[in-house]
């Protein structure tokens, strides 16, 4: 039975890669309508290049699809298609900012009037490129378990090279510059720092867990076992106060917190990480002037166009406010507002008011939606694995998403203070899209391992005892303790009745002289052994060793004799 259910599984999986591949095609599409409406209101005609667009981005989505059916066929078939989609509804966004911005700016002759698509473009075809190359060499999501501790090396090592900058980006120290180039190394932080919390907390997790003592009714843990927690603090910190990076402070600190009450189940370690984190922010949003103005800004966003007013102020954090109360329910239009007035940031932080303005309330919730479906399946794929590292790596990837979300769309429209941060597949940055579907591929394992658990059979399913194989002597013989098929008609189990003297039907035996007809099982108290008087079990077996008979199949009833005729040459 194993062949069968393995390849029902198999079915049930090439039926997802299906499924898969059709959103594939819808998404793509949907990617290209955005793109007609969005030229046809800005310039009256289709865009150039429009075909050529499309397969490229249809062949891109296509390769990652093979990849997946190839080497990773019982993935997640939500994963890919969410991501195609949000990479290219990404690139609807920026191509139309383009356009206006090109239009405002060339008269200017600042750097504003330069394209962001292309080269966005380029990102996207690389970022998938090396998405496909980690799940087509990467077989095992337990791979990554045996480097947490370099890949923690590497992080801290990045983590601090934006320190030695010589220049701010914005106030911020975000950015190395090498060889002409420019990235931004929080973004594959986040994804080291997850792989080494998920190692480090599978590791650790039973001495986190225990109790320490009970302060106002909140059982907090020991001093000793606290020591990760303050350490991940201290480092947060340094690099808000360093580098002025709000952002990656509290996605830094809130994954680890997150992570660390998965592991744990206790509240308290919530509790102590919120409170940590508030105090932290509050003691350096007083000291640091860039971050104060961000506070600032937040509290007071209309103080910008007072005659006297905090210099750290800027006006994006009400322009912002303007766009997307501009969109009302259903917006302008794609491709008929305004989006460009917000500034320089229009096409990184506040890329979101692009859809709060021109799809309005409804694009932006449809959005927020896909993102929030993307999560679910992230956090789906953790409940559907087996190994704790990989139930904590799912959890800490999707975790890093979801407070990357919330710290940008919370900051442009108000809910807390502007971070800086690049929204996820939609903003211009190589780095932050490559990081991405570094994330896209390591769930796409991730839930392969999942969903191979879920559709393989753990282990082999036994089969019925045919009658011819059965021995024909009814002498007493003692019962075979070695042999794992124990199904002597009388024994007792926790899951059986002992057999009944009345009558019962068995199963046709072929020696028989007339097979068709049916036929009865007597009890035959010799071949069923003398009883055990210690504990009434036939033939003196031991009860405890038929906890581990394997159950009949076939509709066999536990209390009926599965093969009487065949040990009984009487029947």
């Amino acid at each position: 039975m194993r062949s069968t259910a393995r390849g029902e599984g198999r079915r049930l999986a090439a039926r997802h890669r299906n499924i898969e591949l059709g959103l594939l095609a819808l998404a793509v599409a949907v990617c290209l309508a955005g793109h007609v409406e969005a030229d046809l209101a800005l310039t009256g005609s289709l865009p150039p290049g429009l075909l050529v667009h499309g397969l490229s981005l249809g062949a891109l989505a296509g390769a990652a699809h093979l990849a997946v059916r190839r080497f990773a066929p019982y993935a997640d078939p939500l994963i890919l298609p969410l991501g195609v989609f949000l990479t290219g509804f990404g690139l609807v966004l920026l191509d139309r900012l383009d356009i206006s911005y090109k239009a405002a700016h060339s008269a200017k002759g600042d750097y504003q009037k330069l394209p962001a698509a292309p080269s966005q473009l380029m990102w996207v075809f690389i970022s998938v490129a090396v998405a496909i190359a980690l799940i087509v060499l990467v077989k095992h999501h337990r791979f990554f378990q045996r480097y947490v501790y370099l890949l923690m090396a590497g992080a801290l090592i990045l983590l601090a090279a934006p320190v030695a900058s010589p220049s701010d980006s914005f106030g911020a120290k975000r950015w190395i510059r090498l060889f002409g180039l420019s990235f931004e190394p929080d973004e594959f932080v986040k994804v080291a720092i997850t792989i080494f919390f998920a190692g480090y907390l599978m590791a650790s997790r039973d001495a986190l867990a225990l109790a320490g003592r009970k302060i106002w009714g909140l059982t907090l843990p020991r001093g000793r076992h606290a020591g990760p927690v303050l350490a991940i603090w201290v480092v947060s910190l340094l690099v808000l106060i360093f580098e002025r990076d709000l952002g990656t402070s509290l996605i830094f600190f809130g994954v680890f917190i997150v992570m660390l009450y998965v592991a744990t189940e206790r509240t308290s370690w919530v509790v102590l990480g919120l409170l940590m984190a508030v105090g932290g922010a509050a003691v350096v949003g007083t000291v640091e002037p860039h971050v104060h103005g961000r506070v600032e800004a937040w509290l007071h966003p209309l103080d910008y166009y007072k005659p006297v007013h905090d210099k750290a102020i800027s006006e994006q954090p009400a322009e912002a406010l303007f766009s997307l109360g501009t969109g009302h329910l259903t917006g302008t239009g794609l491709g008929s507002g305004r989006p460009w007035l917000i500034g320089f940031a229009g096409r990184s932080d506040f890329i979101f008011t692009t859809i709060g303005e021109e799809l309005g309330l409804a694009g932006v919730t449809a959005i927020l939606l896909v993102y929030v479906l993307l999560i679910q399946r992230g956090l789906r794929t953790a409940v559907g694995l087996t190994d704790p590292f990989g139930k904590l790596l799912a959890t800490g990837l999707s975790a890093a998403l979801a407070l990357q979300i919330f710290v940008v769309v919370g900051g442009v429209s108000g809910l807390v203070p502007l971070t800086g941060k690049a929204l996820p597949f939609l903003a211009a940055g190589g780095s932050s899209l490559l990081a991405n579907w570094l994330m896209i591929a390591l769930l796409i394992k991730l839930s392969d391992s999942s969903g191979r658990t879920a559709l393989e059979p753990a282990q082999p399913s036994p089969e019925p005892l045919p009658a011819h194989a059965a021995p024909a002597a009814a002498a007493p013989t003692a019962p075979d303790r070695t042999s794992p098929d124990r199904t002597s008609p009388d024994r007792t189990s926790p899951d059986r009745t002992p057999a009944s003297p009345t009558p019962t039907p068995a199963t046709p035996n072929p020696a028989a002289p007339n097979p068709g007809a049916p036929t009865h099982a007597a009890p035959n108290p010799a071949a069923a052994g003398p009883t055990d008087p210690r504990s009434g079990t036939p033939g003196g077996a031991d009860p405890s060793a038929a906890r581990t008979e394997l159950r009949p199949r076939y509709g066999h009833t536990p209390a009926a004799p599965q093969y009487g005729d065949a040990r009984n040459p009487t029947t």
